[in-house]
């Protein structure tokens, strides 16, 4: 693995004083692709929104790039490189695709030629709006927007989310493929394991708030029963799924 880009560190964090996630580690490195599963309510989702500092962790620490975040807004998050595409896609139906380029943090640049570039399907339709996108497009615009920012850090929140599963096939390959060119860490959340798994080059599972498994994604191909197993309370013990993997 490259130099690690983000660092979890024992965290727990929740809502309103209850925790939906405790004490949990993971690395991502530069140009690798993190994937994180488990059932609803596991804490994925929570766990993006911590890093990018929507939600603020009752202990532990996350850094990036040797910077601890702790006393950082999600602005300042942003401008320093971290790039977070929630569940839902967060974009506005009534802005047009090239519009949606020119919106950013103060003095932030969206780069329309990367997006472009990666989803070449947006540019006939930059001047539709986003409202009236298929489905696949505006996840596309989604991802793209975080894309043109130049990300350092991509947290991308369940991508197929509503989408046929030929669709997430044809947007799972350009994740991997921006992280190989950049050199971007990715945490990805992702319903369709088996596909994430196939792009991902290691994945946790977060069963209950804790994670109860961290293997390589070319193993879990080899063996799916380490994930199924995972999902039933049946997986390794946490740190022995992977010898030196550092879980």
């Amino acid at each position: 693995m490259s130099d690690t880009v983000l660092a979890i560190d024992d965290l727990s964090a929740g809502y309103a004083g209850a925790e939906v996630i405790r004490n949990i580690s993971i690395t991502v490195g530069g140009g690798e692709v993190v994937a994180l599963f488990g059932p609803n309510g596991a804490g994925k989702t929570t766990t993006l929104r911590a890093v990018s500092g929507i939600i603020r962790p009752s202990r532990g620490t996350i850094t990036f790039n040797g910077t601890d975040l702790t006393k950082q807004s999600p602005t300042m998050r942003a401008r320093a490189g971290i790039a977070h595409v929630p569940e839902g896609r967060g974009i506005f139906y009534s802005l047009t695709v090239a519009e949606h380029f020119r919106l950013g943090y103060r003095g932030e640049h969206i780069d329309p030629a990367i997006v472009y570039e990666y989803f070449p399907a947006l540019e006939p339709l930059k001047d539709r709006r986003a409202g009236l996108l298929s489905g696949g497009e505006q996840q596309m615009l989604a991802v793209g927007r975080a894309l043109g920012r130049r990300p350092k850090l991509l947290l991308l929140d369940e991508l197929s989310l509503g989408l046929a599963p030929l669709l997430v096939e044809r947007l799972l390959p350009v994740v991997r493929q921006y992280a190989r060119d950049s050199g971007c860490a990715v945490l990805l959340v992702e319903q369709h394991v088996q596909l994430a798994t196939e792009i991902a080059d290691r994945c946790y599972v977060l069963s209950h708030g804790d994670i109860v498994l961290h293997e390589t994604g070319e193993r879990l191909i080899k063996d799916p029963s380490l994930l199924v197993a995972s999902y039933v309370g049946h997986a390794p013990e946490p740190g022995k799924a992977v010898a030196g993997s550092g879980a």
